[in-house]
């Protein structure tokens, strides 16, 4: 079973770009979706973009600023976010699921493994 760690959060300005990582172990990503997802203070969890055997998606709030990335070699995902507004400010999950065990990787119900996550902070 595949653990995941991510790291990378931390307090930066509006407007400033930050890249978070989330490595496995256990297992790698070959036979898992992956996706990054977020959860605000008070809000649900949401789900930001998601790389599986069907590709890349991201959701609306992801487009434009936020680019997930996977490096193989070190079974590691990249979320790099750009021009971070105040309203980011949430902890950064990435979480799993076993290929083929779920209809929309980008919703966080359907996931199976996620780590503690990561906080980012913006401050305006």
């Amino acid at each position: 079973e595949v653990q995941l760690v991510e790291s990378g959060g931390k307090l930066v300005q509006a407007g400033e770009s930050l890249s978070l990582s989330c490595v496995a172990s256990g297992d790698n990503f070959d036979d898992y979706a992956v996706g990054w997802f977020r959860q605000a203070p008070g809000k649900g969890r949401q789900g930001l973009a998601c790389l599986s055997t069907s590709g890349l998606d991201y959701s609306d709030s992801a487009k434009g600023r936020f680019t997930m990335a996977i490096d193989n070699a070190s079974d590691t995902v990249f979320l790099h976010m750009s021009s971070l507004k105040p309203e980011d400010t949430a902890v950064y999950y990435c979480e799993t699921v076993i290929e083929g065990d779920y209809s929309d990787c980008l919703e966080s119900s359907e996931m199976e493994t996620w780590g503690k996550g990561t906080l980012v902070t913006v401050s305006s």
